[in-house]
């Protein structure tokens, strides 16, 4: 009598497949880039690249963009994709600043997040209850956004005093504040321009200096978004609907029920970045004031592979990069050039040592031109400079775009009782 083996089926763990860097490789990394940052300051002399008000400027453009990202990540998560979220910014900008104005801030920032959200139901009837395609949708969100608020502006700023139809009247502060005696003394030690330890004290005194009040609330939503996705049921449920909806349903999760909540407050957290940038980043709403900026926090949160603290260390690159265009970027766009040359013979070399002999090779070449150009030059042009931000962005879209592992049904139809 013979026996049949039957092989045991293993559960695979979501991502398992994909590489993920341990925290001990990342932090290493992250210390590696810190030397060589501080190596090229000292070579390039341009001490602005980590300066305490570099890094602080860094951190308030940030903001918005993280922000972003983490409505991408909410919704993603629960398998929509929302490439509307430059709309939901859009309405958040115009809402804030449009309260703001009449009731003061916190209602302005109140209002921003309610028009994010609006615009998020619009995107959730569409893809939800309908089906419509995430991609069209979203589009089509944005454009709706960006032609009601200019219409809307005309009725409301364009007789205000100091207003037009294209800006808002001036909105108060929240005001700002600074972590008493660590920020002054990191600022000490930051103009000393000691090898590394100066640029320490730069990147931690920009997170401690002339802080807003909203500033402190979008970073602590960080922790608290994977607190609640990862650490709670109702997390639980909702990242379920974007892996496998059909097996969500049929233990009961109301998977229409999550999508939209997961799609609405991901329309909140792009209306919070959108009332930032009109009430605490520039006091005013302006037309075309998002610039894009939707879909780099879109970038970021892929960059971050759908996770809180990759999301928050893409919003920091993107928002260092766009703070070097209004801190007189043109020579420390230059320093960043010799950084760029040498993080490339970094990955060059790993390249080669994985075997990887064309790419490696490919890769020197390109560090090769890039110290060309940095020993060429002694500064660059300014339209580098504006386009420092987008080309960041693609850069590390295309270079991280390997390890990336999105939520299994993102962006797939889904219908109640379809599995049956």
């Amino acid at each position: 009598m013979s026996t049949a083996t039957v092989a045991k089926p293993t559960a695979q763990q979501p991502g398992k497949g994909s590489r993920r860097l341990s925290l001990p490789v990342l932090l290493l990394i992250i210390a590696g880039v810190l030397v060589l940052t501080s190596v090229v300051r000292l070579i390039s002399g341009a001490d602005g690249i980590t300066s305490t008000g570099q890094m602080s400027t860094a951190l308030r453009l940030a903001v918005p963009i993280g922000l972003a990202g983490l409505g991408g990540l909410w919704a993603e998560r629960a398998g929509v994709v929302n490439i509307g979220l430059e709309g939901m910014m859009i309405l958040g900008t115009w809402f804030g600043a449009w309260a703001g104005y009449q009731w003061g801030p916190w209602t302005g920032v109140a209002f921003g997040i309610i028009g994010g959200a609006l615009g998020a139901v619009l995107h959730a009837i569409a893809t939800v209850t309908f089906n419509v395609n995430h991609i069209v949708s979203g589009v089509a969100l944005n454009i709706l956004a960006l032609g009601t608020t200019r219409y809307l502006s005309k009725f409301t700023f364009e007789d205000a005093p100091q207003g037009s139809s294209k800006q808002s009247p001036p909105i108060d502060s929240l005001g700002t504040f600074d972590i008493p005696g660590l920020s002054s003394w990191l600022q000490t030690l930051n103009e000393k321009h000691w090898f590394l330890v100066s640029d320490i004290a730069g990147l931690v005194g920009g997170l401690v200096t002339n802080l807003s009040p909203l500033t402190v609330v979008a970073v602590a939503l960080v922790p608290a978004t994977w607190w609640v996705l990862w650490r709670t049921a109702f997390g639980l449920r909702l990242r379920s609907c974007g892996e496998n909806p059909v097996a969500a349903e049929s233990l009961g999760v109301n998977v229409y029920k999550y999508k939209y909540i997961a799609v609405i407050i991901s329309g909140g957290f792009a209306g919070l970045g959108g009332a930032f940038l009109s009430i605490v980043a520039s006091n005013v709403y302006l037309d075309g004031q998002t610039a894009g900026r939707g879909y780099i926090g879109l970038a970021a949160m892929i960059f971050g592979n759908w996770m809180p603290g990759g999301l928050a260390l893409g919003a920091g690159l993107f928002g260092y990069t766009d703070s070097l265009n209004l801190r007189g970027g043109t020579t420390n766009v230059h320093a960043l050039i010799l950084l760029l040359a040498m993080l490339l013979v970094v990955g060059g070399v790993y390249l080669l040592w994985r075997r990887k002999l064309i790419s490696g090779v490919i890769t020197l070449v390109i560090s090769a031109v890039m110290f060309l150009w940095y020993a060429g030059t002694d500064e660059v042009p300014r339209q580098v400079v504006t386009a420092a931000p987008y080309v960041v962005t693609l850069l590390v879209l295309s270079l991280s775009a390997q390890r990336l592992r999105m939520p299994k049904a993102d962006g797939l139809p889904y219908r109640k009782g379809q599995g049956k």
